[in-house]
């Protein structure tokens, strides 16, 4: 099948490789402009960019989407078919029409859950016990299309989001290679999704980082997965920055929202009972585990946790 690839970060880079291990003529990918990374901020490819470049094929990254260049190339090119994983733009009308099978999106929730930018991150911080992916043919909408098929994968009760990112990324692959069999087939299902039942997963703000102790333990542990690897959620001691990179919640101790009740144990009263960072990182300090930072503060009793500038 002749496909166009259109997609950007680490999580569509299994997708591109099983279409390329099929078989499958990838015309084209098209992915999002080279970005400034590290602290040269060296302009650097997206990942998937460097899989197609590795396999010789050619990559288009255009800045605009709507002044109709993208669609008559398309339209030129005449693919069979669009996939669309993560690329990180919506797509006009005239280059969802432009392949002859239409545009396949490949999501990281089960639809019409989630639907926007941050699915995975939301699915934890959410508390969800089980998610998935789905894949749908594109319409005018943000994941608004007819679906095709899903598959569901359970939340580990410790699971972080850049954990639960790597496992969707490799399922999303499965169950697009089962979703390209039956288009080619002529078999793929299509199934109008339930709007009434829609929730939505905006871009991560890095304002949610910082942690609330009015909330409740569940919350904040979730919070804390679900911004793991990043932003990574965080808290100040002593008017100094504290990543925390893992908690547990301590329902059975109470105490003021934000105040540490162990001096062994980095344990902060919140909303309902309490949380136990496990695992911190201090500011221009590798990560250690909670119980070692605590100890090495030497505190006197009434310490409190709080947001920057508080």
């Amino acid at each position: 099948m002749n496909i166009v690839f259109m997609g950007t970060p680490d999580f569509a880079v299994p997708c591109l490789e099983a279409l390329i291990d099929d078989g499958h003529h990838i015309q084209a990918v098209f992915s999002q402009p080279d970005r400034p990374k590290g602290r040269g901020y060296k302009l650097s490819p997206p990942p998937v960019k460097e899989l197609a470049q590795a396999h010789e094929i050619p990559v288009y990254q255009p800045t605009k989407l709507k002044d109709g260049q993208v669609a008559a190339f398309l339209r030129a090119l005449a693919p069979d078919l669009a996939v669309v994983v993560a690329y990180g733009r919506l797509l006009p009308a005239d280059i969802l029409s432009a392949p002859r099978l239409g545009c396949v999106n490949v999501h990281a929730s089960l639809l019409p859950r989630l639907r926007g930018a941050a699915p995975i991150q939301w699915s934890v911080i959410g508390g969800d016990n089980v998610t998935g992916v789905t894949t749908m043919y594109m319409d005018a909408g943000l994941d608004t299309g007819d679906l095709i098929l899903a598959r569901e994968t359970p939340i580990g009760p410790d699971e972080t989001a850049g954990e639960l990112f790597d496992r969707l990324s490799a399922l999303g692959a499965r169950v697009l290679r089962d979703t390209i069999g039956l288009i080619e087939s002529g078999t793929a299902p299509r199934m109008r999704q339930d709007d009434t039942r829609a929730t939505y997963a905006p871009m991560i703000d890095k304002g949610m980082a910082i942690l609330d102790f009015n909330k409740t333990p569940k919350e904040i542990c979730c919070l804390v997965r679900g911004l793991n690897p990043a932003p990574m959620a965080k808290t100040t001691l002593d008017g100094k920055l504290i990543k925390i990179l893992a908690a547990a919640p301590v329902p059975e101790i109470l105490g003021k929202p934000g105040a540490i009740l162990d001096t062994q144990r980095f344990i902060v009263a919140c909303k309902d009972g309490a949380v136990e960072f496990l695992t911190v990182q201090p500011e221009g300090k590798k990560a250690m585990s909670g119980a070692d930072f605590i100890r090495g503060k030497r505190l006197q009793g009434g310490e409190m946790c709080r947001a920057p500038g508080l």
